[in-house]
């Protein structure tokens, strides 16, 4: 298990109620954080409609995590 902090922002920010959270967690990619995350907030988004970011740096969904990073979410943007 390892400790990683969790970040929503936009509608994950709203569904989940809180902008950050620790998370302490046996997920070894960014992928399966999500996963995890998505099931106990009801995240309806999948990961190929949204971004993820390790350590404030945009990354795969197959990332590896280590314990103390922290993990940005970031759902699908609309616009014009």
């Amino acid at each position: 298990m390892i400790d990683v902090t969790a970040r929503y922002f936009a509608a994950f920010r709203d569904k989940a109620g809180r902008s950050s959270e620790t998370v302490k967690t046996s997920a070894s990619t960014a992928g399966a954080l999500f996963a995890e995350i998505a099931a106990v907030h009801g995240f309806a988004d999948t990961e190929a409609t949204c971004k993820v970011a390790i350590n404030d740096e945009f990354a795969s969904w197959d990332s590896p995590l280590a314990n103390g990073d922290t993990v940005l979410f970031f759902p699908p943007v609309a616009g014009g």
